[in-house]
């Protein structure tokens, strides 16, 4: 057990709105830092006597200077900006989800805004236009959700939660993993496979939900061949990553109408710093069919308030010399 307060360095602007609510559910006398996540050399100099950051990345050089460093815990689910090699051994790298809800009330909500035709008709109407069957003979009727077959690539927190809202709505589902593990019937889905059913997926499905992680297996896993497959008037949902859908291929499907539209809150590019910067080397903000966000869809209070209950008792543990929840690495 510790005989002598941790010391924690907070580095994740993320959790500043939350300082007051997570300073108070830390175990008493802890010394809490909150540097800049910005000023590397701020964030260096408080990790340096440091028991435990948080952080969404700990450089070699950080880790280096972190001696007395026992746990690196990130507000989120990646590890993957945790140099593990360089951290003192027996350092413990947690994570923390909680970003399902969030992201399967943006996807939902996102396709119903692009399935029933709301964007068009926003502009419409801001142009005086009543773009709807009731007032205009060749305005389209639309689908609700309870006529869809919504296609996940990836089932796993995320997909899985998408899977429940959409479900809710009377929506059919199909999903494709990469190991194909899911339960078809367990999960209430009209079929499961692996991603080598993907073009099949694509074939049926009115709404496809991307949430497959970044990995060397799934870069451009849905390019011009798989979007070719998917149907005219089908939305494609992007809460994965960027890449997973091939870049090219997509701004093509997009600006010639070969798929509907397109939900995309993760991207190609991100600035470097400040928050300025295009997401794209393709004028994606030209197009009339496309909803683009900031990689937004996981980012509500409620989130980070779990995520910062999490983070908490896990240094409350820690303290308490008890075995840590998610851990995913032990530096060596």
């Amino acid at each position: 057990m510790t005989t002598e307060p941790l010391t924690v360095v907070v580095a994740d602007a993320n959790l500043r709105p939350l300082r007051a609510e997570f300073e108070a559910a830390l175990p008493a006398g802890t010394v809490v830092s909150w540097p800049d996540p910005r000023d590397a050399e701020a964030v260096e100099a408080a990790v340096a006597p440091a028991d435990v950051l948080v952080a969404g990345q700990c450089t070699a050089r950080t880790a280096a200077l972190a001696t007395r460093l026992r746990l690196v815990h990130t507000a989120g689910a990646g590890t993957d900006k945790v140099d593990l090699t360089a951290l003192p051994p027996g350092t413990q790298v947690a994570n923390t989800f909680h970003h399902e809800d969030s992201i399967a009330e943006y996807a939902v909500s996102a396709a119903i805004l692009l399935r029933r035709g709301f964007l068009r008709q926003h502009d419409a109407l801001r142009r005086a236009v009543w773009d709807s069957p009731a007032h205009d003979l060749d305005s389209p009727w639309m689908d609700s959700l309870s006529a869809a077959t919504v296609g996940f690539v990836g089932f796993g927190h995320i997909g899985n939660r998408c899977w429940q809202r959409f479900r809710a709505f009377g929506a059919s589902g199909v999903a494709v993993t990469r190991r194909g593990e899911v339960d078809a019937a367990a999960e209430g889905l009209t079929w499961a496979a692996t991603t080598d059913e993907l073009g099949a997926l694509l074939d049926i499905s009115d709404v496809v939900v991307v949430s497959a992680p970044l990995a060397p297996e799934t870069t451009g896993l849905i390019g011009e061949r798989e979007l070719s497959r998917m149907r005219p008037s089908s939305v494609l949902v992007n809460v994965g990553r960027g890449p997973v859908v091939d870049e090219d291929a997509l701004y093509k499907a997009l600006s010639t109408h070969s798929i509907g539209a397109a939900a995309l809150d993760v991207w190609y590019q991100y600035p470097a710093s400040g928050h300025t910067g295009a997401p794209s080397k393709h004028p994606f903000e030209t197009l009339d069919n496309v909803l683009m966000t900031p990689h937004s869809s996981g980012l509500t209070r409620q989130t980070f308030i779990r995520r910062a209950a999490d983070i908490t008792a896990n240094i409350g543990r820690l303290a308490a010399g008890e075995p840590l929840h998610n851990v995913v690495a032990v530096a060596r």
